[in-house]
């Protein structure tokens, strides 16, 4: 399955970083916001976004199906029985879109039974990438530089290194960050969250709230290919397509593998 991954994973780079050009021309205007059903932000650019992502995959995949975030519901009955699949999110980050600040992604993952075996994280704005699949590695990319492998850092002495979300925040993490003793946090908006924890700029990232299953796939999938891991806090590895909703559990994301994360909790 890795020359099969292999692939793929180039032309869902491409892919990305057209979805991301997409995105840039709406960011440059004077967009409007919409509420979804959820009352979670909507804009013409997680829409521009989602359709060049969907022609592109249908053109490189034509038999895979696609799950997006702006694709409307699919049952469970007809998506569990996809044994791989294309996990989408056109725009994760919107209300950092919104902001200005920059920090939002394209996310595109291949799921594979329930796990997320290549990933693409791709930054509009900087126009880096992160991308990796199973069995080949973790790699970074800026703009047309060439691509440079990336791997997660060992644990070191001193503070560890915790990466949290700018829109999210409870006292769930406080407690959490209050039991891990001595530590630094990093703020990060997006799945480029996972991203630093790749690149070994960050050394763990706690999530104890709601996601969905596209927000995480593609960050995870590259994280993974660079060494780290994603879990519950039951301890067991994050998985996809395995339940009638779409939201995760809560989850950690790690580095080293050495130290257990779920002792704080």
């Amino acid at each position: 399955m890795t020359d099969n991954l292999q692939s793929l994973l180039h032309p869902a780079l491409d892919i990305a970083r057209k979805a991301g050009q997409e995105i840039l021309r709406i960011y440059e205007t004077d967009f409007d916001v919409e509420a979804k059903a959820d009352d979670s932000p909507l804009t013409a650019a997680d829409l521009a976004s989602h359709r060049t992502i969907i022609a592109g995959l249908e053109a490189l995949t034509p038999d895979l199906p696609i799950l997006s975030e702006e694709s409307g519901e699919i049952p469970f009955e007809t998506r569990s029985q996809w044994p791989r699949y294309w996990l989408v999110d056109p725009l994760d980050g919107t209300k950092e879109f919104i902001n200005r600040n920059g920090q939002f992604t394209v996310n595109i993952a291949l799921i594979d039974g329930h796990k997320a075996v290549l990933g693409v994280v791709h930054v509009p704005v900087t126009g880096e990438s992160y991308f990796g699949c199973d069995g080949v590695g973790a790699f970074s990319k800026n703009g047309d530089a060439d691509e440079t492998p990336i791997r997660a850092a060992r644990l070191a002495d001193g503070p560890v290194r915790v990466v949290g979300s700018r829109s999210h925040r409870g006292k769930s993490l406080d407690g959490y960050l209050e039991r891990l003793g001595d530590h630094e946090m990093v703020p990060m908006g997006s799945s480029l969250k996972f991203c630093l924890v790749a690149r070994g700029d960050a050394d763990v990232y706690p999530r104890l709230g709601l996601t969905s299953e596209w927000d995480t796939a593609a960050a995870q999938a590259v994280l993974e290919a660079a060494g780290g891991g994603v879990i519950t806090i039951e301890g067991e590895p994050l998985s996809y397509n395995a339940k009638a909703d779409i939201l995760n559990p809560f989850f950690i994301a790690f580095a080293d593998g050495s130290r257990d994360w779920t002792r704080y909790l």
